[in-house]
């Protein structure tokens, strides 16, 4: 499947107006399909900022909406990336083919994508020839049956749909297409390695208790946004490594740890706040990473339950947002009048405190925004405070 060049020029022409607009002016366009025109003006918009390489590409062809909503973004697929290389790859679920395009170039001999959607399947073969992708072999094809049947392989690549009969997202396991605990037996038959895409929505010791031989999990986060988890699955793996992901766009910033020292570790705990304050970036929170953090950086965290931590020495390599402290107060009316009342705005965040966010500006008459940070908070004394700071 290519675009004609009469359409990629309208696309060219149009590419920042309004879709509906041109919907509506349609037959001023005779020669031009408007309903594919308007789906490559829109997923050219959506790819310039979750998948810039292939917006630079005009041969590239987008797919209806829930598939550009449901791929990877580049930056996740180029970090999915860093982490294969062998032989022969195969990716049983496809779909639009971002990450699959990205590992592809690792495998010296081919890579197998496989997809259900003959529509998506077409579209995906035409975009890595656009791509200059040589080494690819296309399968339309149900992801099961075509495991069953495929010879041995280096990677096994599944990202399992999240998505109902009906269009809602569901995140369980064996909620999933496919569900991956009925198929572990082939995975680990057909391939020496899988790697498997999970919602980030899923509790990671509950899938560690529920596949077998995971040797990594990948916590994957874009701009301290968490965007998905990978599980690594290798037999005979020995130990669990959890690797903490945090993707900007000038960096990348990762934290290794081994399973087990996050619960052997013992964590140290604050009599009192210090200068400075540290709020971990959330692929470590996500990873459960609470005591291992107070050990690995000596620092003293403020409760067992907060994830937040302290020092009197400041820590430029801390991963996560670091702030100095300016005062500590509690919410009573003195407090308030005497540390709160100046302040017009103010950034809030709760960790381990009884009231919200909500609750909070609405007594103190606060207003979101500004360089002021609060975080309201429990010590490790059960007192209730919040810590007034900025940014470093």
């Amino acid at each position: 499947m290519t675009l004609p060049p009469a359409l990629k020029s309208f696309v060219r022409e149009h590419g920042q107006d309004d879709v509906h607009e041109l919907a509506l002016h349609a037959r001023q366009y005779p020669s031009i399909d408007m309903q594919l025109a308007i789906r490559q003006i829109t997923g050219r918009k959506i790819a310039a900022e979750k998948i810039p390489s292939w917006y630079d590409n005009e041969s590239v062809i987008y797919p209806k909406h829930i598939s550009m909503e449901q791929c990877s973004s580049e930056y996740t697929a180029r970090y999915k990336a860093s982490l294969v290389a062998g032989d022969c790859m195969t990716d049983l679920t496809g779909g639009l083919g971002v990450d699959f395009s990205f590992m592809a170039p690792k495998f010296a001999k081919e890579a197998v994508y496989v997809e259900q959607q003959k529509e998506l399947s077409e579209i995906a073969a035409g975009n890595f020839d656009a791509l200059g992708l040589d080494n690819v072999i296309i399968k339309n094809a149900d992801a099961v049956d075509y495991l069953r049947m495929m010879p041995p392989t280096d990677l096994i690549y599944i990202d399992p749909s999240r998505r109902d009969n009906v269009g809602r997202k569901i995140f369980r396991i064996e909620d999933c297409t496919p569900n991956i605990l009925d198929i572990e037996d082939l995975l680990e038959e057909k391939a020496g390695m899988a790697m498997i895409k999970l919602s980030p929505m899923l509790d990671i010791s509950l899938v560690l208790k529920s596949l077998r031989n995971i040797s990594d999990v990948h916590v994957v986060s874009v701009d301290n946004e968490c965007k998905e988890l990978l599980f690594v699955k290798q037999k005979d793996c020995g130990k669990q490594l959890i690797h903490c992901v945090n993707i900007q766009k000038d960096k990348a910033d990762k934290f290794l740890l081994e399973k087990n020292q996050e619960e052997q570790a013992i964590a140290r705990y604050a009599s009192s706040v210090g200068r400075y304050l540290y709020e971990p970036n959330v692929s470590l929170l996500k990873a459960g990473v609470y005591k291992y953090i107070s050990a690995y950086y000596k620092l003293d965290k403020l409760h067992p339950s907060s994830h937040l931590y302290t020092s009197d020495e400041f820590l430029p390599d801390f991963q996560g947002r670091r702030f100095v402290v300016d005062s500590i107060c509690s919410l009573n009316k003195k407090d308030i009048k005497s540390y709160l009342s100046t302040i017009g705005h103010a950034n809030i965040t709760t960790r381990n405190f009884p009231l919200s966010v909500e609750e909070i500006r609405k007594r103190t008459k606060i207003k979101d925004g500004g360089t002021i940070y609060i975080f309201a908070t429990t010590l490790s004394n059960e007192d209730k405070v919040l810590v007034l700071c900025r940014k470093t």
